[in-house]
């Protein structure tokens, strides 16, 4: 068994070195040639002069070189920091600072938005840009650049320093309550730990073709990667386009396992799937949110022969429940259990055990735990503490994850959903800070008061809705979302504004009051 995140890679290697282990477009790699470019993408990373525990940021859709990069980052001893192709520079600047990276490996289309920017990254010393026939572009001087194949080429003589596993591996940026996103710090053993269990509930096998649709910034779509090498499988590339493009990509790479978010299988749900789609695929899961139960009932119907995993899960965390399929027409509505070797607890206020039935916060013990938030003490000691009835006796206490979800336990020990404690709102499968949007809806210099809330969405699950006091007595709407598109990932651009020519409403703190707004928005999207 692995220890090191990159070690299922070469172990694979060893054993089926033949065996492909990932496709995308017209590029097939089996596990001995993946494995010969991750160590010489870690040689090159090393002749750069990064340093143990050093971060690298990988700014990419999914390809090959993504791959290499982030099993690469983790054979050299960096930690891999994986950014969402869907981010605006801002928000990629704002991470390339708040983790102090060293090293980004990128295209030159994506390097060239981010140009202005980089002069503020003072950490950053090196440039990688995939595109092998492009000119480098002008950068800030304290910036040395190179291609990939400059940096596969480059002098493998240095030799990584010695990691165990429980040093960090990567680090994944989840949305904060508080505006800016949050890097979770991962070590070698939560990933590995994931992976395995993970892939012990869905019987991955050496046979499985995974789709990998979701971006690897989210722990989901990591998942797919690991998942597949663990067994020895292959992951099948794919950047999003149409739900066709899905389901005609499972048909014809004979794919045995596809992953998604809720929105995506809303959409999948609507289409017909041809015979070979139906006969190849094995399973499906499902995470990011809870899956409608019209669509659940649809996706069966098409699928009749594939098994429905329906799960949940926190970045904090990696995964924490499942729901075994043939649970499914018994607790259609259950998140499930603990998956294996996790414990999840539902506990009142005061740590104490909540009675079954009884709402309390779900709490994640084990090996998934991360290590905090990366050099943020005190929103890490908010989420990550002491672990619910402990021996008094330890004189070190074991952290677990407090989520702030409210769930409730049944007497068979199956958790069922309420909510959440904060005003995180989950839409497409992602957390997205209503701090975040508001602070780009003021920038505008349109707005008096805004508050970003998410309402019930038949297809999103939540939809970005934003109610605002305009600050002068024309407004424009349309500018006004133009202006978060310029500055917001798709995904975290307002659906709709709502322009109030009153004061918000306000709670006993003097706060907007986000709760009452919800309420009265509650059947925005109905019917």
């Amino acid at each position: 068994m692995a220890r090191l995140l990159q070690e299922l890679i070469f172990e694979q290697a060893e054993r089926r070195p033949d065996a492909i282990a990932i496709v995308h477009r017209q590029t097939i790699l089996d596990y001995a040639g993946l494995a010969g470019l991750i160590q010489a993408a870690a040689g090159g990373l090393l002749a750069l002069g990064l340093n143990r525990a050093e971060r690298v940021a990988i700014y990419l859709p999914k390809c090959p070189e993504t791959v290499a990069a982030l099993f690469g980052t983790a054979l050299s001893g960096g930690v891999f920091v994986p950014v969402n192709p869907l981010l605006k520079p801002e928000q990629v600047a704002y991470i390339l600072r708040d983790c102090n990276v060293r090293i980004l490996i990128t295209a030159r289309d994506r390097a060239e938005s981010l140009e202005p920017l980089l002069i503020d990254c003072p950490d950053l010393h090196s440039l990688v840009l995939i595109d092998e026939a492009a000119p480098l572009t002008p950068h800030p001087q304290h910036l040395q650049a190179l291609g990939w194949r400059a940096l596969l080429t480059a002098d493998d003589s240095p030799v990584p320093g010695s990691i165990i596993d429980i040093d960090m591996a990567a680090i994944l940026y989840t949305s904060g309550s508080t505006g800016k996103p949050k890097g979770v710090v991962l070590s070698h053993r939560n990933m590995l730990a994931g992976a395995y269990s993970v892939a012990e509930y869905l019987g991955n096998r050496a046979d499985d073709r995974l789709l990998a649709v979701l971006p690897f910034s989210f722990d989901y779509g990591l998942s797919q990667l690991t998942t597949a090498f663990v067994a020895g499988a292959r992951a099948v590339l794919m950047d999003y386009l149409l739900p066709r493009d899905v389901v005609n990509t499972v048909a014809r790479e004979a794919i045995t396992g596809l992953a998604a978010v809720p929105p995506m299988w809303v959409q999948l749900a609507q289409l017909e799937w041809p015979a070979a789609a139906v006969d190849s695929l094995r399973y499906i899961t499902n995470s990011g949110g809870a899956m409608p139960r019209a669509t659940l009932a649809a996706l069966r119907r098409s699928l009749p022969k594939t098994a429905p995993f329906l799960m949940y899960g926190l970045t904090e965390a990696f995964r924490s429940t499942y729901l075994p399929p043939a649970e499914i027409d018994r607790r259609p509505d259950s998140m499930g259990k603990a998956i294996p070797n996790a414990e999840i607890l539902v506990v009142r206020e005061d740590g104490t055990p909540c009675a079954p039935g009884e709402p309390g916060e779900l709490v994640h013990r084990g090996a998934l735990v991360g290590l905090g938030y990366w050099n943020d003490p005190d929103k890490t000691a908010e989420r990550y503490r002491p672990a619910p009835g402990q021996n008094p006796g330890l004189p070190i206490p074991e952290l677990a994850v407090w989520s702030g979800d409210t769930v409730r336990m049944d007497e068979d020990g199956f958790l069922y959903f309420i909510g959440r404690k904060d005003d995180m709102i989950k839409t497409s499968g992602y957390r997205v800070s209503p701090t975040e949007i508001e602070e780009v809806i003021y920038s505008s210099g349109q707005v008096a008061e805004a508050a970003a809330l998410g309402i019930p969405h038949p297809a999103l699950g939540q939809a970005v809705v934003t109610v605002i006091k305009p600050l002068h007595e024309v407004f424009n709407e349309n500018d006004l979302i133009n202006h978060c598109k310029q500055h917001l990932p798709n995904f975290m651009v307002p659906l709709q504004v709502i322009a109030r020519f009153s004061d918000l409403p306000r709670n006993p703190n003097g706060k907007i009051d986000r709760k009452k707004l919800v309420e009265e928005l509650a059947s925005l999207f109905e019917n």
